[in-house]
C-alpha cells in the first residue's frame, strides 16, 4: 500500500533507527517497500539500506525523487528524512487517513503529515513542537522531519519536490494547501541539534516562511536561504 522514500547522505545510524520504526508496518503489509535515494554517502548508509532490503536510487534532487516514485510499488508514498523516527502505532493513523481518503474520493487531492516531537527535555523543544503545529495548521508548511504521506498520482500531478536550495518541504506543502493537508495524531520523533545551529535554523526558517506567505518566487527564496 505505502512506499517509503528516504533521501540520505552519510546517514548510517539515523537511517537504521528510521527503518527500524517501519518494521512493524512492513510486517503488517502496510509498508510495501522502501526506497533510499542516496546523494553519495561515504559511510555505511548503503550497507544499512541493503541489509534492510531497501531499493537504492543514486542521485539527489527532484529527478532522483521522481525516479524513486517511478519504482514505487505502493499507490501511496511516504517521504521521510533519516532524522525522523515514527513513533509506535503510526501505521494505524496513516492507514486510517488513506482509507478515509479513498472512501471520500479525495485520495488524489489530499495529503497528510505527522506531528513533530523533539527528543530533548525542556521548554525550547516544547515551543518548537508548538511552532511546528502552528506552521502546519495555519500555513500548510510542515517541516521535512514531519514526513509527507501522499498518493503517487497526486504527487505526480503536483510535479513533486522542486530543486530548491532550501525549504523544498515548505514549497510542496504550500502547493498542497491548508485544506488538503491533514496533520495526523501520530508523532515523528526528531533528535536535537546543537543549540546554536538550532536557533539559527529557526530564524532562517521563520524568515523564509514569511517570504513564502508573501508569495515571493520559491527559487529566489531557496537562494536566500542557502
Amino acid at each position: 500500500m505505502i512506499t517509503v522514500i528516504i533521501p540520505t547522505r552519510d546517514d548510517e545510524e539515523r537511517l537504521a533507527h528510521a527503518l527500524a520504526a517501519l518494521a512493524p508496518a512492513a510486517m503488517d503489509g502496510i509498508v510495501r517497500d522502501a526506497i533510499v535515494v542516496d546523494a553519495g554517502s561515504r559511510d555505511g548508509t548503503l550497507l544499512v539500506a541493503d541489509e534492510a532490503g531497501c531499493e537504492v536510487v543514486r542521485g539527489a534532487g527532484s529527478g532522483a525523487l521522481m525516479e524513486a516514485v517511478g519504482r514505487a510499488r505502493g499507490e501511496w508514498l511516504l517521504f521521510l528524512v533519516p532524522d525522523a523516527v515514527l513513533e509506535h502505532g503510526w501505521q494505524g493513523e496513516a492507514l486510517g487517513f488513506v482509507d478515509r481518503a479513498i472512501l471520500a474520493g479525495t485520495g488524489r487531492i489530499s495529503a497528510a503529515t505527522f506531528r513533530l516531537r523533539r527528543a530533548e527535555l525542556g521548554l525550547l523543544p516544547r515551543l518548537a513542537e508548538r511552532m511546528a503545529s502552528f506552521r502546519t495548521r495555519l500555513f500548510a508548511a510542515p517541516y521535512g522531519e514531519q514526513g509527507l504521506l501522499i498518493s503517487r498520482d497526486y504527487y505526480r500531478t503536483l510535479g513533486g519536490h522542486r530543486d530548491l536550495a532550501a525549504m523544498a518541504d515548505v514549497d510542496i506543502g504550500r502547493r498542497i494547501g491548508r485544506r488538503r493537508l491533514t496533520m495526523l495524531r501520530a508523532h515523528a520523533l526528531v533528535r536535537g541539534r546543537p543549540t546554536g545551529r538550532g536557533v539559527g535554523r529557526a530564524a532562517r526558517n521563520a524568515a523564509c516562511l514569511a517570504l513564502f506567505v508573501l508569495r515571493l518566487p520559491p527559487r529566489l527564496i531557496g537562494r536566500l536561504a542557502a
